[in-house]
């Protein structure tokens, strides 16, 4: 008989969001607006300690407001992380502008504050301008060096567009990730640490444009007792149930931190003393949310066992585990973007694997996956 799946990151309900969602069912509240959409955006901003929030169909689509907002336009220059998930730079293209990537540094595994600057430098060196904005990503929870990215984002006066997909939760410097740069984006996909089903966020610091981010994501309807438009519009906004869903998930969302951070714990104890296998550390003016669990196998210390001969065996016991992200200069359909590299995040997805992460990971099921692990290091 198959053995029961064990997911990478599966959606985990705390128990109140039906409650919500049956409330704007009472209501007949079933539309693109309604009371749990302004609610769960001031829950949202009170939580990230910000004014105000706007809610939206998905991550991609906040960066691709924060873009929009900016003025990103045909043959613009964005600086993004070469090390994350493509819905990142994708928006840059939506506006006809060019990404230019930028690798990562060892400790965090996000973008190098160095490289950055020599990336902005060298872009004013070729094209005689410098890039429009920068977006740099938390991965798997763990925050950026980001005061040192914004320092580099400031002396040349560049935007900074913090993407926080994965990070919700995280706290750099007892900040919430994604509430130093202009703008921070978060996810509410299924896989995320909470979830609508899909949708997404963004906050910025200049509450005007945070009200264009709302005009636009609503078809830009000009006030009138008809239909009329002066600008064009997007279909981004979260409806009022998946709303709903969101405000009971924020209700749990400390809770499904701590015991993602448990499964880190546990899977360091049981598995770190394995030969070539290291994990991500947390800086010290860091609380990374721990996302996902990553870990790293070194081959030349492994005796052979490889990234994917655990994924593999992982798979083999109906397992889901997953490489760390491909990089983006590393994608066939950004063969031709610059990119400014040093070799990391080449490294870490040869050497990378996510392991199962989520909060609704029983006892058992970090026993099985780490037996298996043990045993893939044993042949």
């Amino acid at each position: 008989m198959e053995k029961s799946k064990i997911w990478l990151s599966s959606p985990h309900m705390g128990g109140k969001e039906i409650g919500f969602v049956q409330e704007a069912f009472n209501t007949n509240w079933i539309s693109p607006v309604g009371p749990h959409l302004s609610a769960f955006e001031k829950e949202l901003a009170a939580y990230c300690g910000v004014e105000d929030s706007a809610v939206l169909s998905s991550g991609t689509a906040a960066i691709h407001l924060a873009l929009i907002l900016l003025g990103i336009q045909q043959g613009d220059e964005v600086i993004c992380s070469s090390f994350t998930f493509s819905a990142s730079c994708n928006p840059i293209v939506y506006q006809g502008g060019v990404p230019v990537f930028v690798d990562s540094e060892l400790e965090t595994w996000n973008m190098d504050p160095a490289l950055l600057k020599k990336a902005i430098e060298d872009r004013i060196r070729v094209t005689g301008k410098k890039p429009k904005a920068v977006i740099l990503v938390h991965l798997y929870g763990i925050p950026a060096k980001t005061d040192e990215v914004l320092s580099v984002c400031r002396e040349y006066d560049i935007p900074l567009i913090e993407d926080a997909a994965e990070a919700l939760g995280a706290r750099y410097k007892d900040r919430q990730t994604g509430t130093t740069g202009l703008f921070g984006i978060f996810s509410f996909n299924g896989n995320k640490i909470i979830t609508t089903s899909g949708g997404g966020a963004l906050i910025c610091q200049d509450q005007a444009m945070l009200n264009k981010a709302r005009f636009l994501a609503t078809q830009a309807r000009d006030p009138a007792p008809h239909y009329q438009h002066s600008h064009i519009g997007y279909n981004y906004r979260l409806s009022n149930v998946a709303a709903g869903i969101g405000r009971g998930q924020l209700l749990v969302l400390d809770e499904w931190v701590r015991r993602r951070r448990q499964n880190f714990a546990y899977y360091e104890k049981e598995l770190g003393h394995l030969p070539g296998i290291t994990f991500a550390a947390e800086p010290p003016d860091s609380y990374a949310n721990r996302w996902l669990t990553t870990i790293l196998i070194d081959p030349s210390k492994s005796n052979g066992v490889t990234r994917e001969t655990v994924r593999l065996a992982l798979d083999a016991e109906n397992i889901e585990s997953r490489p760390l992200w491909k990089p983006m200069h590393c994608q066939p359909v950004f063969a031709n973007a610059p990119a400014y590299t040093n070799g990391v995040s080449e490294q870490l997805f040869d050497q990378g694997l996510c392991l199962p992460s989520g909060s609704n990971l029983s006892d058992s099921d970090l026993e099985r996956v780490c037996d298996v692990i043990k045993r893939a290091f044993d042949k």
